[in-house]
């Protein structure tokens, strides 16, 4: 199935920029997919492909050592180092055969199978992004509009 002509663009410190649709998504291997992303986050259904396997179609540079999750929609960013993500990662780009909803989050929703696991305060619920619609690898920390306190966090939640 065809999805509308939202794409996910990934670049900055990268060999080479590429923006991926769904239906090129969907072609990725079955060893690149991850079916049923719930297994990780009981409230998120869908399917996703690992974040290795985008990064090995951008080849990051050497200097690249965090990633950047931008959401236009709701001018949100966060950025985490990539080494404590970069085979805990999942790019959920569809349920049920179809582009991932914008009710849940989508097109595109990053996901970070167990955050507890890569041993980083950067990590937090607030780094599984919705709305994801460009990933940008960069030296150093990129654009982060976490929230820094409890109240924050609250109402950041509460839209």
């Amino acid at each position: 199935m065809s999805a509308p002509a939202t794409r996910l663009q990934i670049d900055g410190d990268v060999a080479e920029p590429v923006s991926f649709s769904f239906d090129d998504l969907a072609a990725f291997s079955e060893v690149e997919q991850v079916r049923d992303v719930s297994r990780f986050h009981p409230k998120r259904p869908g399917d996703g492909v690992t974040l290795r396997s985008l990064l090995n179609r951008v080849c990051p540079r050497e200097t690249a050592d965090y990633l950047t999750l931008h959401a236009t929609k709701d001018d949100f960013a966060a950025s985490i180092p990539l080494a404590a993500i970069v085979d805990e990662a999942i790019l959920v780009y569809q349920l049920d055969g179809a582009p991932y909803p914008e009710a849940k989050g989508g097109p595109f929703r990053f996901l970070i199978k167990n955050p507890a696991a890569c041993h980083t305060d950067e990590l937090d619920d607030c780094a599984n992004v919705k709305f994801v619609d460009r990933i940008e690898l960069t030296s150093g920390k990129g654009r982060d509009t976490r929230p820094h306190d409890e109240v924050q966090h609250e109402a950041l939640h509460a839209k």
